[in-house]
Parts: C-alpha cells; structure tokens; sequence
C-alpha cells in the first residue's frame, strides 16, 4: 500500500474543502433567485388564502394580480407610510422593534362579488417553534372573512392542526371588537367555545398550548392595527 506523508494528506484535504465551498457557493448563488421566487410564490398563496380564494404554484401570480388590487404599510398611529412595500415588510424584523418603529402591512383584496377585504399578516410563538398566517376581514374592520395559519415544527396530528381548513374555518364570522366597539381579538377556547360565541372558536384536541399561541397571537398583532381599523371605519 502505497504511503503519503503528512503533508500531502493536509494539502489534498485542503484542496478538496476548498473545491466543495466553492460548488456549494456556486449552487447557492444559482439557486438563489429559484429559492427566493419559491418564497414569493407560497406567499402570494397565503395571501389569497386567507381570502378564501385557493391558488396553486403556476396560477399564484395571476390569481394574486388578479384579486390584491392594493398594498401599503401603515404606522402603529394606523397612518399610512409612504415609499414601503408591503410585500417586501419582514414581520419576523418588525416584531423586533419597538412599537412605533414597525411597519405594518396591509393587503387590500377585492373578490369575484366586488366586496373588498382588508389582509393582516400575523406571527407568534406555538409549542415548539413560530407559528404564523394571514387574517382577512370585511370592510367593516371586525367581521373576520378568513384566515390561514402554519407552522414550523409542531406535532402532526395535535398543534399541527392549525395548518387545517377545519380549524381555520371556524374564524370566518367571527368578530374583534365587541358591541361597545371595545378591542377583544378571538379566543381558542380549550373544550370548545361557547355555542353562539362570536369572539371565539374551539382549540384543538391535545393542542392545548398551540391553540393559545394562536389565541395570543391574533390579539399580539391584531391589537396592533386598532388605530388603523378605528380611523378606517371613520
């Protein structure tokens, strides 16, 4: 068996890391704008989601241009702020600022019947990691029109659950506000909601603490935009 010294042995492995960095760097930089567009595309589904409004990876764009018919960021004053794109905001660096300092954005969409629905991104925490989603109401700034929620790691089958239509449904209808125009948000209600309840939907079986985080959640971001919803339903 032929013998290498040390120093070849160094060498030809630093030579080798140095050839997979640079294919590996390469594939990364090709790939990036692929990957990126894949972002913005299961945005955009997301989006329409939340407005009841199914779309696939080839028909996302159109469906989005189609039915988004606005976009703009608002302050925590719930004044709009000029020259930011909505679609570009990060909610996950937001999150990390000081209230008066966020950019909030919102989504006009208009659907097949002309009414016109208002679109609020919504981020938290769940049991085992971030959970996050997109809220839409009616032009009323209180009637919930749909919502749709996922998740990075919780357990199939439990907390999971929130990624479903059958949890997301129960939202549509649901209200934010109270008769008295007071701020309530949507309770998930462990054992189930009360029959009639317009400010709260059933948590998930066995998913008790990812069901709060939802709870949490919506009232964490939502609250955010009570003067935006104030002065538009001035």
């Amino acid at each position: 068996m032929k013998q290498y010294s040390n120093t070849y042995i160094f060498a030809f492995a630093a030579i080798m890391v140095l050839v997979v960095a640079a294919v590996l760097s390469f594939a990364a930089i090709k790939l990036k704008p692929y990957q990126e567009k894949n972002v913005e595309i299961e945005k955009k589904r997301n989006i329409l989601a939340s407005l009841n409004i199914e779309a696939t990876a080839s028909d996302a764009e159109a469906k989005y241009a189609k039915y988004i018919t606005d976009s703009y960021v608002v302050d925590s004053k719930g004044d709009k702020k000029p020259g930011v794109d909505a679609f570009k905001v990060n909610l996950k660096e937001e999150l990390s600022k000081p209230l008066d300092k966020r950019n909030l954005p919102v989504y006009v969409g208009t659907t097949d019947d002309g009414s016109k629905h208002y679109v609020i991104p919504v981020r938290g925490k769940g049991l085992w990691g971030p959970i996050w989603g997109y809220v839409s109401l009616n032009d009323d700034f209180n009637t919930v029109y749909g919502t749709t929620y996922s998740h990075q790691g919780e357990t199939p089958g439990l907390g999971a659950e929130i990624a479903t239509r059958a949890f997301q449904v129960q939202f549509k209808g649901k209200k934010i506000f109270d008769k008295n125009g007071q701020f309530t948000s949507i309770d998930v209600v462990k054992g189930g909601a009360p029959p009639n309840d317009t400010h709260a939907v059933d948590a998930i079986s066995g998913g008790t603490i990812t069901s709060h985080g939802v709870q949490n959640m919506l009232y964490d971001i939502l609250v955010t935009y009570k003067p935006f919803f104030e002065k538009q339903k001035k």
